[in-house]
Formats: C-alpha cells, sequence, structure tokens
C-alpha cells in the first residue's frame, strides 16, 4: 500500500475542492487555511494565518457554532453546524451560496486532541469543480516534491525513521478529515487504476473495503464493477476533469468529481475520484421547487419579510392584489402597504411572533398602490432553522373585501327588517297584554292559556330582534354600552327568577354569589346571563340540574353557568362564539336558534374588558363562563 507523506498531504489539503483550515486546539490560533477556505471567508492569506478563529468569524456571525466547536475539541469527535449563506463571485457575479461547517479534530499518537479541522462544505456542485480544476497543476508539482523527498528518505536511515514515523501521523490524519466529510467517499487511483487511497464515511454504503481494495487493481476485487467505470477511469488518466451525477434505484442521488494529479511535465500521475451524498440537497431542492409553485399559483398573497419588517418575497397573487411588483417591494418595509393609522399593528405582530406564536386571520387594513384601502385577512407565522432559530416570518395575506361588503350588506339588511319587525311587534305586544288582561277572569281555559303562551312567544321574538338589532349595531359600531355601578347577585337572582316564570322544565340553582359590585351596563350584562342560562334549558334534557355561580378571583368576578347536556366536541368549542355558527349534530336539529346569541354574549364581555369561554366534554355537559372587572 502506498502511503501519502506529509508534505503530500499538506499540497492536496491545500488545493482541494472544499474550504479547510488547521487551527491549534488549545488557542484557537489559524495554522493552516487553503484557497477555497480563504476565498470563502472572503479574506487574504495574511489576515487568517496566525489570528484567532473568532477574528475570521466574530461571535456574533458564529451563533452556536463555538459551543460546537468547543465540543469537538472536548471530546474528540466530529460535529457539523448549522447552514448559512456566504457571497461568493461566480463568472464575475455575486452569488449566494450555502455552506456547512464541520469541525474535524485531529488526534495525536496518544489519542489527545491537538488540532481542529474546520472545514466549509459549499452545497453547490459548480464551486467544486472549479476549485478541483486550479489545483490540477498544483499536484504535479507536489509529485515533483514527493519524489525528491522519497529520495532523501532513502539517503538516512534516521531520516528514513523519522519521515515514516511522519507519514503514519499524516495518512491518520488524512483519514481522520476524509472519514468525516459528511456523505462522502475519496479514492486516488495510478495510471493503471490502481487504488491507491479510499477512504470516506460511505465507503462501506458504496460498497468498498479498504482493506480490500487499496494496492489492488478494480478487475482483481470487482470486475463488474470496473467495466463499468474503466471508460470514466481512462478519462480521468487521459486529463480530463469532469463531474456526472447519477440516482439509485432507490431514490438517492450523488455526484462523483473526477480530477486528473499532473506532474512538474504536466502528465497525468493518478487521478483523484470524489463521490458526494447529494440526496439531501436535490429532495431540498425538490421540495424548494414544489412550494415555490404553490406560492406563485396561490390566489392569497404570500409575503416573506425578515424579524425587521423588510420584504425578501413577494408573490404574483401579492402583486395582483397590491399593485407593486416584486422589484418594487423586494428590500421595502411592509410598511408601505400598511395604513398611517394601523402603524402600530406591525410592532405588536412581530413581538408575539418573536416568541414562535402563530397569527391566525387577524382582520385589518390594508393600502394598495393606487391607494385604494383593501379588507385583508392575515395568518403569519415565524420561519425557523434546522436549529429552531426564528429567521423570519411568513405573511399570507387574503383580499377579505368583497366578504366584508356582503357582510355589510347583510347586516344593514338584517338592521332594517328587524327594525322594521319592532313596530308591529310592539303594537301586539300591547293588543296580547290587553286581552290578557280581559281574560284573566275569564272561565274559558284555553282563552287564558293561548294568551299566555302569545306573550311568551312575543317575549321570545322580541329578543331575538333586539339581537340582530344589537348585531347591526356591533357592526357598525353603534352599540352603546352604558357602565354603572350594581349589584351583579342582584341581576343574577332577577334574571333566574324571569327565567323560572317561563321554564319549568329544569332543576336551577345559584350558588356563592353574595354583595358582588361591577361596573358595567346592567341590561347588557343581564341579556349574556339570560343568553347562557336559555342556552342551558335548551340543550339539557329536562329534570337536569343547572348550577349557577359567581365567585371573586382577585379584582375580577368570575360568573359560571353549567349544565348537564349534550355537551360540545372538542373540536367545535372555539368555534361556538363565531358568528352564526351552530354546532353539527342530528340532535340538535329541532333546538331553533341562529347562532348569534353567544357571539353578541362574546362581544359585549369583550367590551367590558372581560373574557368568556368554555369548557365542554361531549355527552357530559358544558360550562361556559365570562369574567368582570370588580366596582
Amino acid at each position: 500500500m502506498q502511503i501519502i507523506n506529509e508534505y503530500n498531504l499538506s499540497y492536496i489539503l491545500r488545493n482541494a475542492p472544499v474550504g479547510i483550515c488547521i487551527v491549534d486546539a488549545a488557542t484557537l490560533v489559524v495554522e493552516m487555511a487553503n484557497a477555497h477556505f480563504l476565498k470563502l471567508a472572503g479574506k487574504p492569506e495574511e489576515a487568517v494565518l496566525g489570528k484567532h478563529y473568532r477574528e475570521i468569524f466574530p461571535l456574533d456571525r458564529l451563533d452556536q457554532d463555538e459551543m460546537i466547536l468547543n465540543k469537538a475539541v472536548q471530546e474528540g469527535r466530529p460535529y457539523t453546524a448549522r447552514e448559512r449563506e456566504m457571497l461568493q463571485l461566480h463568472d464575475g457575479e455575486k452569488e449566494m451560496v450555502m455552506v456547512s461547517f464541520v469541525y474535524s479534530p485531529i488526534k495525536n499518537s496518544k489519542g489527545s486532541v491537538t488540532s481542529l479541522a474546520v472545514w466549509l462544505l459549499e452545497n453547490t456542485a459548480h464551486g467544486l469543480n472549479e476549485e478541483l480544476a486550479a489545483t490540477n497543476e498544483e499536484f504535479a508539482a507536489a509529485n515533483e516534491e514527493l519524489a525528491a523527498a522519497n529520495e532523501e528518505l532513502a539517503a538516512t536511515n534516521d531520516a528514513l525513521i523519522e519521515t515514516q514515523a511522519n507519514l503514519q501521523r499524516s495518512e491518520k490524519l488524512f483519514r481522520s478529515i476524509a472519514l468525516n466529510i459528511p456523505g462522502s467517499l475519496i479514492m486516488v487511483i495510478d495510471r493503471n487504476h490502481r487504488y491507491i487511497t479510499i477512504e470516506g464515511d460511505i465507503m462501506e454504503k458504496m460498497g468498498f473495503d479498504r482493506q480490500k481494495y487499496e494496492g489492488r487493481h478494480p478487475s482483481e476485487v470487482s470486475p463488474e464493477r470496473y467495466e463499468a467505470s474503466r471508460h470514466l477511469y481512462e478519462r480521468v488518466i487521459n486529463g480530463d476533469q469532469f463531474s456526472i451525477e447519477w440516482k439509485t434505484d432507490a431514490g438517492e442521488f450523488y455526484i462523483v468529481h473526477f480530477v486528473p494529479l499532473k506532474n512538474e511535465r504536466n502528465e497525468v500521475d493518478a487521478g483523484l475520484i470524489i463521490t458526494l451524498d447529494i440526496t439531501g440537497i436535490k429532495q431540498a431542492e425538490e421540495k424548494s421547487a414544489k412550494l415555490a409553485a404553490i406560492v406563485q399559483s396561490s390566489d392569497d398573497a404570500i409575503v416573506g419579510k425578515t424579524l425587521e419588517s423588510v420584504i425578501t418575497s413577494w408573490n404574483a397573487a401579492a402583486e395582483r392584489i397590491f399593485g407593486y411588483t416584486e422589484d418594487e417591494m423586494i428590500g421595502q418595509t411592509i410598511y408601505k402597504i400598511i395604513p398611517s393609522d394601523r402603524q402600530d399593528e406591525e410592532p405588536q405582530i412581530l413581538a408575539r411572533l418573536k416568541k414562535g406564536e402563530r397569527v391566525d386571520h387577524f382582520e385589518t387594513k390594508r393600502l394598495t398602490k393606487d391607494g385604494r384601502l383593501l379588507d385583508i385577512s392575515l395568518t403569519i407565522s415565524p420561519i425557523k432553522d434546522a436549529q429552531g432559530n426564528i429567521i423570519g416570518l411568513s405573511k399570507i395575506a387574503r383580499d377579505i373585501t368583497e366578504k366584508k361588503q356582503e357582510e355589510q350588506r347583510k347586516n344593514d339588511f338584517i338592521g332594517m327588517v328587524s327594525h322594521e319587525l319592532k313596530t308591529p311587534l310592539t303594537s301586539l305586544s300591547a293588543i296580547i297584554q290587553m286581552g290578557t288582561s280581559k281574560l284573566r277572569n275569564s272561565e274559558d281555559e284555553f282563552l287564558s292559556g293561548a294568551m299566555e303562551n302569545a306573550s311568551r312567544q312575543v317575549k321570545k321574538m322580541t329578543s331575538m330582534i333586539n339581537s340582530f338589532l344589537n348585531i347591526s349595531r356591533l357592526e357598525s359600531g353603534q352599540l352603546l354600552i352604558e357602565k354603572e355601578p350594581f349589584r351583579l347577585d342582584e341581576l343574577l337572582r332577577e334574571t333566574l327568577e324571569e327565567t323560572k316564570l317561563t321554564v319549568s322544565s329544569h332543576i336551577f340553582s345559584l350558588n356563592e354569589c353574595n354583595d358582588i359590585t361591577v361596573n358595567a351596563d346592567r341590561d347588557k350584562i343581564g341579556s349574556v346571563i339570560s343568553n347562557l342560562i336559555s342556552n342551558a334549558v335548551k340543550y339539557s334534557p329536562r329534570g337536569k340540574l343547572i348550577d349557577i355561580r359567581c365567585q371573586t378571583e382577585g379584582k375580577m368576578v368570575v360568573v359560571s353557568v353549567k349544565d348537564e347536556g349534550i355537551g360540545i366536541k372538542a373540536s367545535e368549542i372555539d368555534r361556538v362564539f363565531d358568528r352564526y355558527y351552530r354546532v353539527e349534530n342530528r340532535d340538535l336539529r329541532h333546538i331553533s336558534g341562529f347562532g348569534i346569541g353567544l357571539y353578541l354574549s362574546a362581544e359585549i364581555i369583550k367590551r367590558h374588558d372581560g373574557k368568556i369561554w368554555a369548557e365542554s366534554e361531549s355527552g357530559k355537559g358544558s360550562t361556559f363562563y365570562f369574567t368582570l372587572p370588580l366596582a
């Protein structure tokens, strides 16, 4: 087996097609850096050699790399840090490339870590080809020096022993470095195609055995493989530098670089073959391409931005909705489309997103290029890297202007109809009251009962119409809240007594409510309590208990209404306070309602600086809660 000497190893490292630097493990001072490393770091050699590693990559750019670097030194095994973007010149044009940092420990004969090899691995293929092409002539010079070194080794026995020891250490270093290049197989063949060196962490996966292959001709160990690859070996030995990609039946992708190694006479002495597993890169490219197609074809505006609100992507739907082209918006801040009276929304949204939260269906207004205000629904999510760090934001904006206009037309219609119905209903209520009064002493029980039933139905319809009117006022911003101090416990008792006059089918209990005063709109809070009790009656079987409680917690009072009814599914409990929403259930088809009571109750409580929520288990009943500030 031919051993690679120290000089030749140094030469290979300096001219490798990936960025490499050697750092002293104790001091982190850079001892060697090859040309590709300097190119990726964007620094001249004098600004790197003899410098502390942090001077090349300051702490504010390393993020978690310093911790990974220290772990590689302390544990004596390689670590891969996260990818980052780095600026490069390619064919005279600036190009951002993704670069992985790999930290590989280098040990002495005693197993102690003395140095650290820092690998910068580009995730693009052309950078590797260009660097390998640039090393051809320098490899020839290395071969010449190797021949001279061999003559010197033969000159003296002491020098031979020392050099052999150095060569063994160098070979170990080479194998250690090669083995720790993620997803790689590195081979060197001579002019006769005989294997000189084989190493890499996918060696066994690719079907190679170093002990079986090194020093032997491929026809001796794997004739079929050799016949399939022979023409490639001949090309590289004939001086061709090229790369090929191939895909296995299992769906794995590989790229193989063939680089001729020449001597001082520009003659090819050997061939360097580097195989890299690029399955992850290909899958990421495919996924990225699919995602890009989805983003571009979406009917919703999809915008990417930094944590400083600077726009980084702007799809076709964003152009259509807001009127600005991609070129006009990339690099601009999102404030360009936020109206002046809503500029405070962005910092609030950013504060939530920096905590890792999502912002779902946030309804607001945004400004178009021609000055129009659009009703927009925003869903904003944090974008995280592989380590979970938030590196940007993704915003989906849906134009709901038409929906809002339709809702406004519907609300206007409901408000108009409700208002028109209220006048005849008031007259009908007066007539029924007069009829009830005249029939109070009547012996005709049917007429007396009918009038009482008619009176209950009129009250029910009046309550429904008032709810519709309140929704109309709420949507138009005209729902008036008149706060004044009152006893909440007295209101609960009054509402419960009124309910008992018309409901005899259930058992009611009122507990823990004494001397509680709040500052609120008594009529509006009364309608909330009445609605919760009415729902408890509607959605629980006859004879069941409805338990009403109130208790103070700090500066708030908590009111709860608990039933023993059919309950609500967990998937629907967050939607019961939505406007016009009704739980889908075959058992509820006979129960009337429009899905406005809980929505209106939630809006009233919200305008009192309180909270409203529900807890439920399907088949076991529900408990509705709301809070109010104490007076």
